[in-house]
């Protein structure tokens, strides 16, 4: 029952830790030189599947939870200073995290609203 509650906790921090990561590249629009940043959602959760290890010589597995920030590419040169945020691009991104986010919150309202009904005994 709170495996859930664990799994959606990790969804809605990464939700909001994405949404830090672009409001930086927003604010650095006007930097030159600057490189967006961005955090991959497979990237991220590919530690949260549970995988075996079935030879001693085989990477481990369990690896690090950390949330990676990345630099990438993305082809855009908007202007002189070889900056490559793209503020569109960006706005869209932000506005998708944080509906994600948003959603991710009243589901754990609802599972929290589930396991209140099964402590109570109703």
């Amino acid at each position: 029952m709170f495996d859930n509650l664990d799994k959606i906790n990790k969804m809605s921090s990464f939700y909001f830790e994405r949404f830090k990561v672009i409001q930086g590249n927003i604010a650095n629009v006007n930097t030159p030189f600057y490189k967006p940043k961005d955090l991959k959602f497979e990237e991220v959760f590919k530690n949260f599947i549970p995988m075996k290890l079935t030879n001693p010589k085989h990477i481990n597995p369990a690896g690090s939870e950390d949330i990676k920030i990345t630099s990438f590419e993305n082809g855009y040169i908007t202007g002189y200073d070889q900056n490559k945020v793209n503020l569109e691009e960006e706005m869209a991104k932000l506005a998708e995290s944080s509906i994600m986010y948003k959603t991710l919150v009243e589901v754990m309202k609802k599972e929290m609203v589930k396991l209140k009904y099964a402590i109570s005994g109703k």
